[in-house]
């Protein structure tokens, strides 16, 4: 079981199937974080906010015996496309990171089990919830790639 759940962690940290994050954030410059590439609508801070937020909000669901819904769309993405600071760029970053570190340290421990549901009243089990990660990830790195490229800070 543990090989499966290495696989997994290989997935969660992208790199099989996609560009990890990691490699992502170093082609965007502060100056180009929220500026939205021409005729799409999102920019790379909004994208990455919300992968953030999907990523906690399973984390919360995974941990959270009285897990609490979020409202879609809204609290999903940024209330404005904009950062106060570097310190809040900084903060979102490692957030993401450590969050994901959350989510490996589940796999990692022999207890846990990928088939079990991870809450009361639902048949939601870990294998699910932590593919869901990856899924969502991977699409929205692919975003995250596409504005670089619009952007000319990623070549093609």
């Amino acid at each position: 079981m543990q090989d499966y759940k290495n696989q997994l962690i290989t997935h969660l940290k992208g790199g099989s199937a996609f560009m990890p994050v990691e490699e992502l954030l170093k082609f965007i410059s502060s100056e180009e974080l929220c500026r939205r590439p021409k005729a799409l609508p999102y920019s790379f801070y909004e994208i990455f906010y919300h992968m953030r937020f999907a990523q906690k909000d399973i984390l919360e669901f995974i941990k959270d015996e009285d897990y609490t819904t979020h409202e879609w769309p809204q609290d999903y993405w940024p209330k404005k496309n904009m950062i106060d600071s570097l310190e809040e760029w900084e903060l979102l970053k490692s957030h993401f990171f450590e969050e994901q570190q959350e989510l490996i340290g589940f796999l990692q421990d022999t207890e846990s089990d990928l088939l079990k549901p991870v809450s009361k009243g639902t048949e939601h089990t870990l294998l699910r919830e932590v593919l869901l990660v990856i899924e969502h990830n991977a699409y929205h790195s692919g975003q995250l790639l596409i504005v670089l490229r619009s952007l000319g800070l990623y070549p093609a």
